[in-house]
C-alpha cells in the first residue's frame, strides 16, 4: 500500500503535461507555412465570392450596337447604281435608270410628280375602303364561325376557296357585275384582304385559355358577355396581325384594280401601265417607289395602333 501511493502520485501529473504538449504542437502546426497558405486561400476564395455576388447585383453596361439604318438604305442604292452602270450598256440604260436620274426627272419635276400624287391619293382611298370592308366582314365572319363547330365547318371552306382562286381569273366577272370603276377596285381589295382577317381572328378566338372560360362559366356569364369581355380582348393580338397582313394586300389589290378597271380617275396602277407602255422608265420607277412607300406606311400605322392597344399586356405589342 505505502509503496504504490508515491508511484501513483508521480504518474498523476503526466496527463496535464501531455495535453500541454498537444497544445504546443497544435500552435506550431497553425503557425506552419502550409496552414498559413490554406488560410490565405480560403480568405481569397471568400473575397472572390463576395466580389462575384456584388457584381451580379450591379447592372451590366449595355453593349454598343452599330447603327444599321444608313447601311440598309445605302446598300440597295449602291446595288441599283451597279446594275445601271456595270450590267447595262449605255444604249440599254433606260431599262434601269440610275437613282439620281429618277430623282431629277420624276421627283423634282412637279409636272411629273403631281399626277403621281393625285393617283396615289385615289389608290389610297380604294385600298383603305377595301381594307375597312374586309375587316368588318372578316372579323364578323370569324365570330360567327367561332360560335359553333358546324358553322366553322360550313363556312370556312368558302373562305379557303376565296383565297385560292386567282384574282386575275375573276377580274372580268367583277367588271361585268360591278362595272369598271371605283366599286370594282374596292371589290378586288376586299377579296384579296379578306382571308388573313378571317383566319387570324378565328385563331385568336379559339385560343383563349380554358381556365378563363371555366371562370366565366362559374360566374354564369352569357355568351355575349363571354365574347365581349374575354374572347375578343384575348384575340386582339391575332386580329392586329391579320390587319397588318391585309393592309399590304389591300394596297396590292388597289393597284391591280387600277390596272384592269380604268374608268374614272386614274390610280397609281393606271399610271404604272401607262408609263410601261411609253417606256418612261424614270416615271415608272418613281411610281413604284411611291406605291411601295404607301404600303410600308399603312403597315407601320397598324403596327403603331397594335402597340398602343395591346403593348402594355402582350409581348407582340412590345417587340
Amino acid at each position: 500500500m505505502t509503496t504504490n501511493t508515491p508511484s501513483a502520485a508521480r504518474q498523476a501529473p503526466s496527463a496535464p503535461i501531455a495535453s500541454a504538449d498537444d497544445e504546443i504542437a497544435g500552435a506550431a502546426a497553425a503557425d506552419s507555412p502550409a496552414a498559413v497558405t490554406t488560410s490565405d486561400t480560403r480568405s481569397a476564395a471568400r473575397s472572390a465570392s463576395d466580389a462575384v455576388r456584388g457584381s451580379a447585383g450591379a447592372a451590366a453596361p449595355a453593349p454598343l450596337r452599330p447603327r444599321r439604318g444608313p447601311v440598309a438604305l445605302l446598300a440597295p442604292i449602291g446595288l441599283w447604281y451597279a446594275v445601271s452602270y456595270l450590267l447595262l450598256a449605255p444604249a440599254r440604260r433606260f431599262l434601269v435608270p440610275p437613282p439620281h436620274q429618277v430623282l431629277r426627272v420624276a421627283v423634282l419635276d412637279w409636272t411629273h410628280l403631281q399626277p403621281m400624287l393625285q393617283a396615289l391619293a385615289l389608290t389610297a382611298q380604294v385600298a383603305l375602303s377595301g381594307l375597312a370592308i374586309a375587316a368588318a366582314l372578316g372579323i364578323t365572319g370569324a365570330v360567327v364561325m367561332s360560335r359553333a363547330r358546324w358553322l366553322e365547318r360550313s363556312l370556312y371552306p368558302y373562305a379557303v376557296i376565296l383565297q385560292t382562286v386567282p384574282i386575275l381569273a375573276i377580274v372580268p366577272l367583277i367588271g361585268l357585275w360591278f362595272g369598271f370603276g371605283f366599286t370594282s377596285r374596292v371589290v378586288v381589295c376586299v377579296l384579296i384582304a379578306l382571308f388573313p382577317l378571317i383566319a387570324n381572328t378565328l385563331f385568336g378566338l379559339q385560343s383563349v385559355d380554358r381556365a378563363h372560360h371555366d371562370l366565366f362559366t362559374l360566374q354564369k356569364a352569357s355568351r355575349w358577355a363571354r365574347l365581349r369581355k374575354l374572347e375578343l380582348p384575348a384575340a386582339l393580338p391575332a386580329i392586329f396581325t391579320g390587319l397588318r397582313t391585309s393592309s399590304g394586300l389591300s394596297v396590292i389589290g388597289a393597284i391591280v384594280g387600277d390596272m384592269f378597271f380604268k374608268q374614272g380617275a386614274a390610280g397609281i396602277g393606271t399610271l404604272l401601265d401607262v408609263y410601261r407602255s411609253r417606256l418612261q422608265s424614270e416615271d415608272l420607277f418613281a411610281a413604284i417607289i411611291l406605291a411601295s412607300l404607301f404600303g410600308v406606311a399603312v403597315f407601320a400605322l397598324f403596327t403603331l395602333v397594335s402597340r398602343l392597344a395591346i403593348g402594355s399586356w402582350h409581348a407582340s405589342g412590345r417587340s
